[in-house]
């Protein structure tokens, strides 16, 4: 197998800058929603959009994006994303209301969709001796580790110095230098007989994507009505046309057989699944730093590199421990981890949580990256070279849809706890989100300010413990099934898997 040189290493570095890039724009919008809910003022429903509908906008077009990257060339896209990217950044940096910044997010989805799956795929074409390719994307995986602690520092020190939009504007210099080492060091890599184009199948995907993510989020809302379930029927429905139509095809967007391999199948799952109890706890924990223990942002942002330089750890971990140990063991065992992590942070105290806070999130931020580390590995080496682009989106897909189901349910669980515990004469602001209830005491008497944040950050805390105890039992739970439905596969990461795996 031919071994990857001192270029391809190069590559590998310019892969990277997309996907620090995007959990730096994760990190800093957690910073970024006590300013956001000052200056702009969105409802609790709006708060959620604001976050979610980047990531949903994304799950919905990466499958087309990857197929696209497939045919059109994956660098070609991931070039001409970044240009998107970044002037969708400039647009929600100036955002003046909810539904602008809204609008800016998902337009910021619309470029995400094609940097992911690029990155991912290209890493399957440039590094081509499994042993190269699995610390390759233990590197690529580390980039949203080391995101997590640039996010916040970076992110703090805007927030202290400029506006709340500031944050974005971290997006456009690194688009710039993307675009300007890209094409000298990036090579292009495509299905050479990609088969015809089907629009039908791309309006599908997206049709089945976001019906089932809207209803879900607004049954974590609302609880159960006919508009919540009419969008999953309505999704499930549509799922179901897509796969017969690919079924059918002599040229499909997504290889369905893929999902015949038990490797494939439950590495998709894992992702999915610790995904959404990792960014369930992202959206809270910058919130509680802040808002419940009143520290500044940067301050609150030095807190969590424990947590970033664990999650580096564990990325780079995986490809060491995958030579010696079985990785259906390694993964449950991160998840494992992962699970105790959740559990710690049921202690939290409304003020004096940060030893807890610091120790229940490194074991969350070093389990979840380990598993997912060999899990991507897993996907990628399963799929056939010419289908990488395709077989990453599945990946990105099940990722970006974990993480923003994950913001949503984890999140709308937490804000019920959250209203339920507010007094219901602090009124309609104060009782939408902690951010609404520290702007409306800062206009009242000091007895009553006092009050009101007292049963705010108490119903805060609260809400947060029980988002910790699902989230536990999700991870033991998604542990379970990774020894399930990957301890049969016996080579290790890297290899392809066995045509017999079902």
């Amino acid at each position: 197998m031919e071994k990857a040189g001192r270029r391809a290493w190069g590559a590998l570095a310019v892969l990277v800058l997309p996907v620090l890039l995007i959990s730096v724009d994760m990190t800093v919008l957690g910073f970024a929603l006590p300013y956001l809910s000052e200056a702009l003022a969105p409802t609790g429903t709006e708060q959620l959009w604001i976050v979610d509908i980047y990531s949903f906008v994304l799950a919905g077009l990466l499958v087309f994006m990857g197929t696209l990257g497939d045919r059109i060339g994956r660098r070609k896209l991931l070039l001409g994303g970044a240009v998107a990217f970044g002037a969708a950044s400039v647009l929600a940096a100036f955002a003046t209301t909810p539904a602008l910044l809204i609008t800016a997010r998902a337009l910021l989805g619309v470029g995400g969709a094609t940097l992911m799956p690029s990155t991912l795929s290209l890493l399957r074409s440039i590094f081509l001796d499994p042993a190269q390719r699995r610390v390759a994307i233990a590197v690529w995986g580390s980039g949203f580790s080391g995101g997590m602690a640039l996010g916040p520092v970076l992110g703090g020190w805007l927030l202290e110095h400029f506006w709340w939009g500031s944050v974005f504007l971290i997006n456009v210099p690194v688009m710039l230098v993307l675009l300007a080492v890209g094409p000298f060091l990036l090579p292009e890599a495509k299905d050479p007989n990609p088969g015809r184009f089907d629009p039908l199948s791309s309006l599908l995907s997206l049709a089945t994507v976001l019906p089932i993510v809207y209803g879900i989020k607004r049954f974590a809302e609302h609880g159960v009505d006919a508009i919540a379930a009419a969008g999953v029927v309505v999704g499930a429905l549509l799922g179901v046309l897509f796969v017969r139509r690919q079924r059918g095809l002599a040229d499909p967007m997504i290889d369905v057989s893929l999902f015949r391999h038990r490797a494939f199948t439950g590495s998709v799952l894992t992702n999915m699944l610790g995904v959404f109890a990792l960014a369930g706890s992202l959206f809270l924990v910058p919130q509680y730093l802040q808002l419940v223990l009143g520290l500044a942002p940067m301050t609150a942002g030095l807190w969590l590199l424990p947590t970033t330089v664990a999650g580096v750890a564990g990325s780079l971990a995986a490809a060491r421990l995958a030579r010696r140990v079985p990785v259906a063991y390694l993964i449950a065992g991160g998840l494992l981890l992962s699970a105790g992590g959740f559990t710690v942070l049921v202690a939290l105290g409304v003020d004096d949580g940060l030893a807890v806070l610091v120790i229940g999130t490194a074991l969350i931020g070093f389990g979840v990256p380990l598993s997912e580390t060999l899990t991507n590995d897993l996907i990628i080496a399963t799929a056939p070279p010419e289908r990488a682009g395709a077989a990453s989106a599945i990946s990105e897909t099940g990722y970006e849809l974990g993480g923003a189901l994950g913001t949503a349910v984890l999140g709308s669980i937490a804000t019920a706890v959250y209203r339920a515990g507010v007094p219901g004469d602090a009124g309609p602001v104060a009782r939408e989100t902690l951010g609404g209830a520290t702007a409306v005491a800062a206009e009242l008497p000091p007895d009553h300010a006092a009050s009101l944040l007292a049963a705010a950050r108490e119903s805060f805390v609260a809400g947060m413990h029980v988002s910790a105890v699902v989230g536990a039992l999700l991870l033991a739970y998604t542990a379970v099934q990774a020894l399930v439905l990957l301890r049969e596969r016996r080579a290790r990461p890297g290899t392809p898997a066995p045509s017999s795996a079902r």
